[in-house]
């Protein structure tokens, strides 16, 4: 293996007779916010917790911090921090006292008070795990990951379930993480968050990892092609739309068509004069630059979060 802080090899998790993880493989730098961007169900979680030590790998090698999670587990959790993909805590624990709680687990801690007005929880510091609200249980949660000032942070959908703006108070508080070089690992199905958040990302499905490297390189792979997503009065043959002049891939996905051009109003002048033709309607119209979410399409064939 390499000197990057963490590496994974053809790692392999099996519940009975599913295989959640296939064969994953990838490094992570030091300083650098890596993300595993995939559906519900594709692995990202299992990959994540093996490398926490929470779950025994099937085959396959791990390093984290030059320590193998199986084999040195009690020193382990002091190089790093979770944010699991839940946190549950005792509904009459106080926040100062979680933050205390926690920071006595380890050889070296950070002041809990400094974690407080950090994550904005001072006036919160006497209340009642049970009596926070969903973004104040993240951010206890974030506070509780640093506690012991780790050299690798894990956040496991750090914003799944929350509103928008409280989303974007944590976007807010990685990307400060960032700026200071903590080395991040999150997991996430946000197409979003991993554009905003991660140097580099690999895209998982199915247990794989079937696409890796930075999302302007990943984004790359569309090769500057705009997206136009059209819904219609009445199917068109797939093949049909594909070939109109200005269109270079035609998908269907649920009741849309997702049409693939390199020149938009090229494709837009053509699909309208084909509808015209047809007596078929438009119903609505959406263009968008290649984004993640193009990329996933084109290797699945469906959407990130069907």
């Amino acid at each position: 293996m390499n000197n990057s802080i963490l590496q994974v090899e053809n790692l392999v998790k099996r519940y009975g007779d599913v295989e959640a993880v296939r064969g994953v493989s990838f490094n992570v730098e030091e300083g650098e916010v890596f993300g595993l961007l995939g559906p519900n169900g594709a692995g990202k979680t299992s990959t994540v917790e093996i490398l926490e030590g929470l779950r025994t790998p099937d085959s396959g090698r791990v390093s984290v911090c030059g320590l193998d999670p199986q084999k040195n587990p009690q020193e382990l959790k002091h190089h790093i921090g979770a944010a699991l993909q839940a946190t549950s805590l005792p509904d009459k624990l106080r926040v100062m006292e979680a933050l205390r709680l926690f920071a006595s687990f380890y050889r070296v801690h950070r002041n809990p008070e400094e974690l407080l007005k950090r994550f904005g929880l001072e006036e919160k510091r006497n209340t009642f795990y049970s009596q926070l609200s969903g973004g104040q249980k993240q951010r206890l949660a974030l506070a509780m990951a640093l506690v012991n000032d780790p050299k690798v942070l894990f956040f496991d959908e750090p914003t799944a379930g929350l509103d928008p703006q409280v989303r974007r108070e944590i976007y807010d508080i990685i990307e400060e993480l960032r700026r200071e070089k903590k080395t991040i690992v999150m997991t996430t199905h946000y197409i979003e968050e991993a554009e905003r958040l991660c140097d580099r990302v690999a895209i998982v499905d199915h247990g794989t990892v079937i696409a890796l490297g930075t999302p302007r390189e990943l984004k790359e792979r569309s090769d500057d092609k705009t997206r136009l997503e059209v819904r219609l009065a009445r199917p068109e043959p797939q093949e049909n739309l594909k070939n109109l002049e200005g269109v270079s891939d035609c998908r269907i996905l649920g009741e849309s068509y997702v049409l693939q051009c390199q020149h938009p109003p090229q494709a837009i002048v053509s699909l309208v004069k084909y509808l015209e033709s047809q007596g078929n309607e438009l119903f609505s119209l959406e263009i968008a630059t290649p984004s993640l979410e193009d990329v996933f399409i084109e290797l699945t064939g469906r959407r990130l979060r069907d």
